[in-house]
């Protein structure tokens, strides 16, 4: 290979990188809201999915900003596990369309006729014009341009090489088959797009250098190193979206090895179906369709498996957030004996109550800051009212004595007096941060003595405590009202004297009113809590039990 070859070569793939970086960029911008909504909204069969996940990828050309956009709805909690795993079943069939596009354009079309004047007018409109949609539809032109200029200089690069390269002797059997596939992974993730390496690929198989099995060995490879740009995109990422990266690589690595397992025969079928449909039997248009082909068949293979797929990934990658957030105690199988199902929710109900006191002493202690713990804690809370919200209507279900279905509601109302605990602690959380000391002493120590009522009452609520009493918390919660109505006065006379400004003034008090709403609601909750658990006595469930059949 002489230097004006090499040199030919690189400078071609260093264009259609270009090329490839520029339209993928301009049809996101221009694409933005459509892959959004589509994303959000027609995910909700697998069928959708995987329609969705074509369309998109085939709108921005590039199935890694699929996967990544995909990733973020997951982390974001916008987005299932399995509507993911849907998406990512299309996007492979989507990410075939540069395949085709380099087989039908790039070998029958004078590509410079077109690509230099797309070069010229994206790039006009993309400096010109002040408009973002009107600039990102010129930079996806020009990209368009620099692709296919790019693909033109590496044909001529791969004709004048004809059969020098040892590469092109190379047959997919055995370790050589082995050594394809890995070159053509090793290619995708080199340059950070499959769509790339397979336009090298077909570029090279067209020119003669590489023969037409091998360069189906090498699609394959470089349809497995698509994978690698989702790897790295969950580094650090939620659980969900570890699963999804998985999910990601599993179809990828299947779908490799059923192509590699059945290479000769679905290369023949491919050739005969191009014949049958009366197109000549070129090499870029034959290995198109074996990328769509298997790409399809993958999806075939992994569709009635997706079920199975999602149950086989959720346990894995588990977080401390999600340990935590599975219920412990309610299990479907209780429901066949109610008054143990609903001791269970009591005992579920009490975690709920632990985790919301936890939250509420850590942000009035200023032991928990905003955001970080705190926030993960919510989220913890509020899976686990859902859960148990559920439960209860199970529950309702059942043939449950009259005087514990009665009780049932009073489940609902204890997960509502919590979830707002935990909601109000991080606003206070927030709150603290804002503020700092008040310049008046004896103001700040009467904030502060409050505070310390408040976290009194926190911890004197919790109803798994041997002395715990409704009357006694009542009592505390009676006091705090009249301190708060004291400190609320105070407040407001030192705002009038200007011993505070009037924005500190406002912050405070609201401040207060949140700690005030919080000590109610700790002490209802609690109140409600310590009712429903005492509708289910010992020895009600004991004899429950004993009436049981033994196993």
């Amino acid at each position: 290979m002489d230097f004006t070859i090499g040199s030919s070569l690189f400078g071609g793939i260093g264009l259609f990188l270009l090329g490839m970086y520029l339209m993928t960029n301009g049809l996101r911008l221009v694409a933005g809201q459509a892959l959004q909504s589509i994303l959000e909204s027609s995910t909700r069969t697998t069928l959708r999915g995987i329609l969705a996940g074509i369309t998109i990828t085939s709108l921005v050309q590039s199935s890694s900003a699929v996967t990544v956009a995909t990733l973020g709805f997951v982390n974001a909690g916008l987005m299932q596990l399995r509507q993911a795993i849907t998406v990512i079943y299309g996007s492979n069939i989507g990410t075939t369309m540069t395949a085709w596009l380099v087989a039908l354009i790039g070998f029958h079309i004078d590509i410079k006729a077109f690509a230099l004047p797309a070069i010229g007018i994206g790039m006009g409109l993309w400096i010109f014009r002040n408009d973002r949609r009107a600039g990102a539809i010129g930079q996806a032109l020009a990209g368009f341009g620099v692709f296919f200029l790019g693909i033109e200089i590496l044909k001529s690069g791969f004709e004048g090489m004809g059969g020098s390269l040892q590469f092109a002797t190379l047959q997919p059997d055995g370790l050589g088959l082995l050594l394809l596939v890995v070159s053509g992974f090793v290619m995708t993730v080199l340059m950070q797009s499959s769509s790339a390496a397979m336009a090298v690929i077909l570029t090279a198989a067209g020119g003669g250098v590489i023969p037409l099995s091998a360069a189906a060995a090498l699609v394959i490879g470089a349809n497995v190193g698509t994978t690698s740009t989702a790897l790295l995109a969950v580094i650090g990422a939620t659980p969900n979206a570890k699963r999804v990266a998985a999910a990601h690589v599993a179809f990828n690595l299947i779908t490799a090895a059923v192509a590699v397992l059945i290479l000769p025969w679905m290369l023949a079928a491919v050739q005969s179906l191009q014949n049958a449909l009366g197109y000549v039997a070129e090499i870029p248009a034959v290995l198109a369709l074996f990328h769509s082909f298997f790409n399809i068949l993958g999806v075939a293979l992994l569709w009635p498996m997706t079920d199975r797929l999602v149950t086989l990934l959720e346990p894995r990658f588990r977080s401390a957030e999600e340990d935590e957030a599975r219920p412990r105690h309610l299990d479907s199988t209780l429901l066949g004996t109610p008054v143990l199902a609903f001791h269970a929710l009591g005992l579920e109900l009490q975690r709920i109550a632990d985790i919301a006191r936890r939250m509420a002493k850590g942000a009035i202690s200023a032991e928990l800051g905003p955001g970080g713990e705190l926030s993960a804690d919510r989220q913890i809370l509020e899976r686990l009212v859902t859960t148990a919200g559920e439960y209860c209507t199970s529950l309702q279900k059942t043939n449950l004595p009259s005087e514990l279905a009665e009780a049932l509601p009073n489940a609902i109302r204890v997960g509502r007096y919590y979830s707002t605990v935990a909601h109000l602690a991080e606003h206070i959380a927030a709150a603290q941060a804002r503020l700092h000391e008040p310049r008046d002493a004896a103001l700040g120590e009467a904030i502060n003595h409050f505070k310390g009522g408040v976290v009194q009452l926190v911890m004197e609520a919790d109803v798994s405590r041997e002395h715990y009493t409704s009357e006694a918390c009542a009592g505390m919660l009676a006091q705090l009202q009249e301190e708060y109505q004291a400190l609320k006065a105070g407040l407001l006379r030192a705002g009038t004297e200007a011993r505070i400004n009037t924005r500190e003034m406002v912050s405070q008090l609201e401040l207060m009113s949140e700690l005030r709403r919080l000590a109610e609601q700790v002490e209802k909750g609690a109140r409600y809590l310590a009712n429903f658990q005492s509708r289910a006595p010992a020895e009600q469930l004991e004899e429950k039990e004993s009436a049981s059949p033994a196993d």
